[in-house]
């Protein structure tokens, strides 16, 4: 065998083996994160519960299928779609500042949210239509959302220059702002609370009910995400060698804006905005695995990303309380490090392509 072929082989097994690590990782964390919480199971009754046997304590049942289990599954879903979804949009721009968040999908979200609940809190109908379930404040997030999805795929067919589009994102994301803070300026105490407890982000409010909306919007998403695998691929040679190759820009940006669009505006809209995922995952994947093919980074981005929520989630319920601490909160104080680390590390964009 060559040279070339034994680097090669080595990088193959080596690729292997850290596939395998954390996918160990992932389950041990997603057993870990069902065991955690203010009240103690044993492990042999939660491992009893979790293949199905009924437990001695008719509330320990309860607890790890109604409030537990969903939770740990909503985690893996929200790292795994937002590491996807930013890594998309990253090499889509060619940015490693680039995230789903800068195309304004989070900000849409958290409009439709505040003009919901800061805007017509007062009303008691809105009011009994937020607490059904959170379902108010769902279908405000979804349209919100949509609606910014369908004003990008506008501009996406208008405009040719990716970096463009980018700044729209931005500058769209900063009005949407500038009107949620006068929403807010003018908002009544209650509804002011409950639009900043949504805006901390959540992963336990999801409950069986909304994962079975959720779960079928994502897996379109990551299909889109697979599909896109080669287009990115090709992209990551340029915009011109992309297109001596046969391959359609303009259809390319919108299937990835379509999945962007509902893998993290889906996991906002139920989750609430969950920040710094969707940007240092994919840098992770990079460094660890050594490449930038998307036929690695896509299935890497998936199972990293939701083991790190994991472990932010793990982290929220250490104090045993019997309230979390805002998934936001814990995503931010580990991930802001790891992103800067990163930008200081490359000294430049560019080298992260």
């Amino acid at each position: 065998m060559s040279e070339v072929g034994r680097i090669v082989s080595a990088s193959k097994w080596r690729n292997r083996i850290l596939f395998s690590s954390i996918l160990i990782l992932l389950m041990i964390a997603f057993v870990a994160d069902v065991a955690i919480g203010s009240v103690n199971i044993p492990f042999a009754e939660l491992t009893k519960i979790l293949f199905g046997k009924t437990s001695g304590h008719e509330s320990w049942n309860t607890i790890v299928f109604d409030f537990r289990l969903p939770r740990a599954i909503t985690a893996v879903l929200a790292g795994a779609a937002l590491a996807v979804s930013g890594l998309q949009m990253q090499s889509l721009f060619r940015n490693p500042i680039a995230g789903p968040y800068l195309l304004g999908v989070s900000s849409g979200a958290s409009l439709g949210v505040a003009l919901l609940i800061l805007a017509t809190g007062s009303l008691t109908f809105f009011k009994d239509f937020i607490g059904n379930e959170g379902w108010g404040m769902i279908i405000a997030a979804i349209t919100g959302s949509s609606l910014v999805l369908l004003l990008m795929l506008f501009i996406s067919t208008r405009v040719n220059d990716i970096t463009t589009i980018l700044i729209i994102g931005m500058m769209f994301g900063s009005v949407v702002s500038a009107i949620v803070g006068i929403l807010e300026y003018y908002s009544d105490n209650d509804s002011l609370k409950a639009f900043t407890i949504w805006s901390f982000g959540s992963l336990s409010g999801v409950v069986w009910k909304q994962l079975h909306v959720l779960i079928p919007s994502l897996i379109i998403g990551f299909v889109v995400a697979f599909i896109m695998i080669k287009p990115l691929n090709l992209l990551l040679l340029g915009e011109n060698y992309a297109k001596s190759t046969g391959l359609n820009l303009m259809r390319t940006r919108i299937l990835l804006i379509i999945s962007t669009g509902i893998l993290a505006g889906g996991i906002t809209a139920f989750c609430g905005p969950i920040g710094f995922i969707g940007t240092a995952v994919p840098h992770i994947n990079r460094i660890i695995f050594k490449t930038t093919d998307h036929r690695l980074l896509v299935p890497a981005s998936l199972i990293s990303g939701a083991l790190l929520v994991l472990i932010c989630d793990i982290v929220a319920q250490l104090p045993k309380d019997q309230v979390s601490l805002p998934i936001n909160a814990i995503t931010a104080l580990i991930g802001a490090p790891i992103v800067i680390w990163i930008i200081l590390s490359r000294r430049g964009a560019k080298s992260f392509f």
